[in-house]
């Protein structure tokens, strides 16, 4: 739950889980209202609100223009002494977002939760409404970022607590969902619920750790990473001391950050090296070199994340696991969207990204994107074969049956059966199987067989080549 939605961007502003989904239009329309927003910032705070809100409702999956957002907000009505931050504005006004919620309706609950926000950015009924309204569009950062500012905003409220850890357990951060029950116990009346909860997560995290996907306890109710640190070997202390001093001193300098971010990796928690990145984002002015690292850092986080839930699932297969496991891949898909996308857009030259963007709306199931991308990289001859069955199976997808046999004759022909074997098969049984299906009996055992002779165990090529033998002898 670290990442400060203070601070910079954390990848391209026009790049997002849900802006994949967006037409090229409609992305720059709201590109230009968050540059807009940008330069106002200092001059007309209420025209930058106006202008990010826009951002946020045309593009609920996007981190970067909530966190500008909501940072916004946070400088125009600025926290006070005593009262608590949740308690400025008095009591909450979610009923209706979370009715939303609840009929479904997660983008109109996105727009009247901004409405509210902007009278109130410290309303936690409204933030975590919104949560639970991203986490239905399975937009993983969001949601982070609406629960982030929730539990800023009422750090000893029980419910808040709850859905932060019910959150920080379903991806994984054991430690942070640890420490919202240490706060939930210390009501008394929840301290036995509390005590269980952290119990389970201990087991939890111990299957975890023993996979190497964990990290290490906050014992006490201690922040997260504070054990970490204090386990941590004294030379890793001081560098870590040395490097946060050269970025208070010197916060233009880059290296500094991206080291201390290493060393937080490794010995305290993946948040708060992410914040540190967050940070060096944000110095940097959206530097390219700095975005790239910390979209590299975020796809092998989230892979990591979803690693741990398989093994939580193979330990305990519970229908919660399931969701969870299914809300990170889902989570995991959409990042390598965003950022395959995002690097398409800066080197249209490179197909590699293409390539990989187009896998990506392929196991989305949105194939017609996917083939668009697929022919725009049919002319790399070092992945033709690849492209062409890739190519062939979206066009079966879409029922579009010729389109698809040619594509597979071409990637048969295409693949060399030395370099790329398992692709070779895989060409041959579609081209075997769809031309079954197209009634071109003599194509279907071509391939079938050409398959047969190089892996008879191959799924069901066996069972297929009986089935047009004994066709074939009806005939006769």
């Amino acid at each position: 739950m670290a990442n400060d939605a203070s601070q910079g961007p954390a990848s391209d502003p026009a790049a997002s889980p849900s802006s994949a989904l967006l037409s090229p239009a409609e992305r720059a329309k709201l590109l230009q209202c968050f540059q807009a927003g940008t330069k106002n910032l200092t001059a007309n705070a209420d025209y930058a609100i106006e202008m990010f809100s826009t951002c946020v409702i045309g593009d609920p999956g996007n981190a970067v223009y909530l966190q500008a957002f909501l940072g916004t907000l946070r400088k125009k009505h600025p926290p006070k002494k005593s009262g608590g931050l949740a308690s400025l504005f008095g009591g909450s006004k979610g009923g209706g977002v979370r009715k939303l919620v609840s009929a479904g309706q997660s983008k109109e609950a996105i727009k009247q939760g901004v409405d509210i926000l902007k009278a109130n950015p410290y309303d936690t009924g409204v933030l975590m409404a919104m949560s639970d309204a991203c986490a239905q569009m399975e937009f993983l950062g969001t949601r982070q970022v609406y629960l982030k500012n929730a539990l800023d905003a009422a750090p000893a409220d029980i419910e808040v607590n709850r859905h932060c850890a019910r959150f920080a357990a379903e991806i994984g951060e054991f430690d942070q969902a640890i420490a919202c029950w240490v706060r939930i116990g210390k009501v008394k009346s929840h301290a036995e619920e509390a005590e269980k909860e952290i119990a389970r997560l201990q087991v939890e995290k111990t299957i975890a750790a023993g996979q190497g996907m964990s990290g290490r306890p906050a014992p006490g109710g201690g922040k997260p990473g504070d054990a970490a640190k204090a386990a941590a070997p004294a030379p890793e202390r001081s560098r870590a001391a040395e490097l946060r001093r050269a970025i208070k001193e010197n916060p233009s300098e880059i290296d500094p950050y991206l080291e201390l971010a290493d060393l937080l990796e490794k010995e305290a928690t993946v948040e708060e090296a992410h914040a540190v990145l967050t940070q060096a984002l944000a110095a940097s002015g959206n530097e390219l070199r700095v975005r790239e690292h910390l979209e590299d850092r975020q796809l092998r986080w989230g892979k990591q994340k979803v690693i741990a839930a398989e093994k939580r699932l193979e330990g305990a297969d519970t229908p919660e696991n399931r969701t969870a496991l299914e809300r990170l891949r889902g989570a995991q898909l959409k990042q390598e969207m965003e950022v395959y996308a995002a690097r398409a857009a800066r080197y249209p030259e490179n197909p590699t990204w293409k390539y990989e963007l187009a896998l990506r709306l392929k196991v989305a199931g949105n194939f017609t994107e996917a083939i668009k991308q697929f022919q725009e990289v049919q002319g790399d001859s070092r992945r033709r074969g690849a492209v062409a069955l890739e190519l062939g199976e979206c066009f079966q997808k879409i029922k579009q049956y010729q389109l698809a046999m040619q594509n597979y004759v071409t990637a048969v022909e295409a693949l060399p059966p030395d370099r790329e074997p398992e692709l070779r098969k895989r060409a041959l049984y579609r081209a075997g199987v769809l031309a079954t299906g197209l009634e071109d009996l003599d194509a279907a055992r071509k391939y079938l067989s050409i398959l047969a002779g190089i892996d008879f165990g191959y799924r069901d090529v066996a069972q297929r080549l009986d089935k047009l033998a004994s066709g074939k002898d009806k005939e006769a």
